[in-house]
């Protein structure tokens, strides 16, 4: 592994990356990624059922939470380049980690692992995506564009939020321009679709009543990867994850110790 990564962090209020229940003695870390107006702070309770040997990274987009004050991004490379600036600054890569995206945050994860190959970065051992379908069968439309009556019953449909929006105006106009600024990122991204581009295993998250995704959409992240696939199945909408916390965690810990177990065997099978 590259030296100029190994130390430990010690930076953990760094703009992009929140580590809730810091653990410097950890084995791995899951890196995730919110959905289009997410915030860090979605995974904040996440690392109370994960166990000791597992560091959670929660990444914080620009201009939402304690970054309001920054200027979106809307431009899918520039994300990538800030990101990856700050896991390198903050030597987050620096021990096995998973990948996990929700929704919006499966496609970053994808520009982001393809970014880190380039770079000649550590790779994760496994790419956990959620709630998004294939490049290969992206979605295209134009939402952005769409006046803020129109975003906010799409928002409404995806069941995200605890709370109706159109209750609460002054909420609503602090998000709206945030949600219409990452549907903007996701409208306008160009995703490269060769196929077989990741050595890594790849897992999809789907929830069975989600109308954003369907079953085609999801098993076509089968094509992206040389290694092995898996599709697993969730009770809910499209922010399943919120209800079924609990077992998405369960389900991902499973998966890092199964990827872990086998990678400590391949180091020693001559």
């Amino acid at each position: 592994m590259n030296s100029a990564l190994s130390a430990n962090v010690t930076n953990n209020n760094a703009s992009w990356c929140r580590i809730y229940q810091p653990r410097p003695l950890a084995k791995q870390r899951f890196i995730c990624l919110p959905h289009a107006g997410g915030c860090a702070s979605f995974f904040k309770r996440w690392p109370i059922t994960l166990p000791s040997s597992i560091e959670l990274v929660a990444i914080q987009y620009p201009g939402r939470e304690e970054r309001l004050a920054e200027p979106l991004i809307n431009n899918m490379d520039e994300l990538i380049n800030g990101l990856i600036e700050a896991l390198i600054q903050q030597r987050l890569l620096d021990k096995p980690y998973l990948l996990f995206g929700h929704s919006m945050g499966g496609y970053v994860v994808y520009e982001l692992c393809l970014a880190l190959r380039a770079r000649n970065l550590p790779n994760p051992y496994q790419l956990v995506i959620s709630a998004s379908e294939a490049p290969s069968h992206k979605n295209y439309s134009t939402l952005h564009l769409e006046t803020d009556e129109i975003l906010l019953d799409e928002i409404e449909k995806l069941n995200g939020m605890p709370f109706s929006l159109a209750t609460h105006p002054e909420l609503a106009q602090m998000l709206l321009p945030i949600i219409r600024n990452d549907y903007q990122l996701i409208e306008s991204w160009q995703p490269k679709t060769n196929p077989h581009l990741f050595d890594i295993p790849i897992s999809i998250f789907m929830a069975l009543q989600d109308t954003e995704l369907t079953e085609e959409q999801a098993l076509a992240w089968e094509k992206q990867t040389t290694q092995h696939f898996h599709c697993e199945h969730f009770q809910g909408n499209h922010f399943y994850l919120i209800k079924e916390q609990a077992k998405v965690i369960q389900a991902l810990v499973k998966i890092a110790k199964q990827q872990m177990r086998a990678h400590y065997q391949s180091m020693i099978t001559p």
